[in-house]
């Protein structure tokens, strides 16, 4: 299973980029993935082809009509079953004894 976190922006459309990433989420919504939308990125779940494939379709989007785009990822690939998304944070949560601004 993959906890995947990543960003893309596309360069030379200005300071507000927040139209192309609703394109993405969009994609990203419509994927049936869990995720995590935060604002610096995107935390996605699920095996490791699944993943990089919404990566994928997110940027042949993006760059259909962007000459350069951005690219930040981080993976954390470990064997097991899923729900780390959640369970990573209640785990810490647990540990220090009460809820944290997720």
């Amino acid at each position: 299973m993959v906890l995947l976190e990543f960003a893309m922006a596309p360069a030379g459309k200005g300071t507000s980029v927040s139209a192309f990433v609703a394109r993405s989420l969009d994609i990203i919504d419509k994927s049936g993935l869990p995720y995590q939308l935060t604002p610096m990125g995107t935390i996605l779940e699920g095996e490791w082809e699944q993943v990089m494939g919404v990566v994928s379709d997110c940027y042949k989007a993006m760059s259909a009509d962007c000459e350069r785009v951005s690219v930040n990822i981080k993976i954390d690939a470990r064997s097991g079953p899923g729900g780390r998304l959640k369970s990573k944070t209640a785990s810490v949560e647990q540990k220090l004894g009460r809820k944290l601004s997720t």
